[in-house]
């Protein structure tokens, strides 16, 4: 039995505590907060609850097997999931609108067929289809295995498909970036562009400068479906934490980490701000690469494999609306209104100097779940929005003006919205710094294979011996999906050592 700490109890650090502590080994969570889950917190407030990580479960195939490896319970048992149907309502810039079945295929072009024009759904369908080829390339590599000793090959083939194109009497094109992709394979249709772009702005990404391999992202959801867990993501949080109590692992909340004690040249436990010393045979980070670095003075932990950090990524903007007035029978859970200027949005949020986007797309989530609002008479509404990460000195003035514009745009999907309003709150860059640790409130993308191995993240183990890393900062990156794969890679490691080579 190996004593085991672990820094931070983020999802991916609670999955690899209770894979770890089934495993037969003595797990220790050191938390500097008072509480679990990380960046999948809650806000409670007058009987009204909002999610303000993120609102909606991909795959949650990935949580079903954490539970199933961790004991006999499924993950039903704890939580209650629902398929959300629709999967999404979009309202472009033009008014037209598309409301897009979850987890059909076939659904999805009839739709786009019947909103956009005859034809629409099958260039749609056609580029799904490449897009389940790059998965198909891509998926164990960057998902379920460890990464890559030989991890240039990902970073220099492209794994989608793309189709060339000759245009007047040039040579072929073929689509590099997903802003190409809607160009050269979407026919440059107005409707199917936006689409495509906001699946890589919601996860943070310049569709002009994504790899077109990216495409996995709206394939991902198109195809497995989206999820809503009833009490609100943070129920989710709540089950993975009570699995880890059942199976032992020991936590202490308020404990900050000060250093990673090293001794003959490896990692050999932690000092916490109180001094205490605790040792360990490994150590589990679960926290970004700035803070990670401070625990380490003069060495740098990721410098082994050669890959760099993600850098120079955005945050989000949260508008949390307690409403007067029931939510209307067969409200969609999630609409997401379109920017009248999608360059626009682009330029402020990812260019030279970024900077509050006047008028961003807006993602809004109506749940409808009875455990977040006080009664049937109220209705819970989060809004969220892709923007810069909180630069230090900045005083964060301009939020609010934008969350104003937030709620502006939010009103084409909820008629008679500022009537029915009774409050507000704004959680901005900064609080998601304060949350989760990461510089500036910066949100990690997953691990996408092509563009030169800029959105590829370090390996899970380190250059210091018996020191690993886990969630969204680490191979194989952000969202919650991928924090559950890291939690089953870095106890992988462990358990088997340097040879495991990821789940059969």
């Amino acid at each position: 039995m190996a004593r085991i700490a672990v820094i931070g109890a983020g999802m991916g650090a609670l999955a690899t505590a209770a894979r770890l502590a089934v495993a037969g080994h003595r797990v220790v969570v050191f938390e500097r907060a008072e509480t679990y889950g990380g960046a999948v917190a809650a806000v409670e407030r007058d009987g009204f609850v909002f999610d303000t990580g993120p609102g909606l479960l991909l795959l949650p195939a990935v949580h079903r097997d954490l539970f199933l490896k961790t004991g006999k319970e499924p993950l039903e048992s704890s939580v209650e999931l629902s398929q959300v149907e629709p999967a999404a309502r979009h309202v472009f810039a033009d008014g037209s609108e598309v409301s897009l079945p979850n987890a059909s295929r076939a659904g999805v072009g009839e739709a786009l067929d019947a909103a956009l024009g005859a034809g629409r759904g099958a260039l749609w369908a056609a580029f799904m289809n490449r897009a389940r080829e790059a998965w198909d390339r891509s998926r164990r590599p960057l998902l379920e295995e460890p990464l890559w000793p030989n991890w240039q090959v990902l970073a220099d083939r492209e794994p989608y498909p793309a189709v060339p194109h000759r245009r007047l009497l040039r040579k072929d094109r073929v689509a590099t970036t997903l802003n190409e992709v809607a160009e050269l394979e979407l026919d440059g249709d107005p409707g199917l562009r936006a689409l495509l772009e906001q699946y890589a702005v919601a996860w943070g990404l310049d569709p002009r400068t994504a790899p077109a391999s990216a495409a996995v992202l709206p394939y991902l959801e198109q195809t497995f479906g989206v999820w809503a867990v009833r009490g609100g993501m943070r129920s989710l949080a709540r089950a993975v934490y009570e699995r880890c109590l059942a199976r032992r692992v020991e936590f202490r909340f308020g404990a900050a980490v000060v250093r990673i004690v090293e001794k003959d040249g490896r990692a050999a436990g932690v000092e916490t701000a109180e001094g205490t010393v605790e040792e360990a045979d490994f150590v589990v980070a679960g926290i970004a690469p700035g803070p990670l670095a401070a625990l380490l003075p003069g060495t740098d932990p990721r410098a082994g494999d050669g890959v760099a950090p993600q850098s120079g990524m955005p945050s989000r903007l949260t508008v949390l609306l307690a409403l007067r007035g029931a939510r209307p029978e067969g409200t969609p859970h999630r609409t997401v209104v379109h920017a009248a200027d999608r360059d626009a949005e682009l330029d402020a949020v990812f260019g030279t100097a970024p900077s509050l986007p006047e008028r961003p797309t807006v993602t809004v989530l109506r749940p409808g779940d009875p455990a977040g609002v006080p009664d049937a008479e109220h209705e819970a509404v989060t809004l969220t929005a892709t923007v810069p990460a909180h630069r230090a000195g900045s005083t964060g003035a301009g939020h609010d003006a934008v969350a104003d514009r937030m709620i502006e745009a939010a009103g084409r999907a909820i008629p008679g919205l500022r009537e029915r309003l009774l409050w507000r709150e704004v959680r901005t860059p900064a609080d998601i710094e304060a949350t989760t640790g990461a510089p500036g409130g910066a949100v990690p993308a997953p691990a996408l294979a092509a563009a030169g191995g800029r959105l590829l993240h370090p390996s899970n183990s380190t250059s210091l011996p018996g020191l690993f890393t886990v969630g969204g900062w680490s191979h194989p990156g952000g969202g919650l999906p991928h924090a559950g794969m890291s939690g089953a890679l870095v106890a992988g490691l462990i358990v088997e050592g340097p040879e495991f080579r990821g789940s059969r």
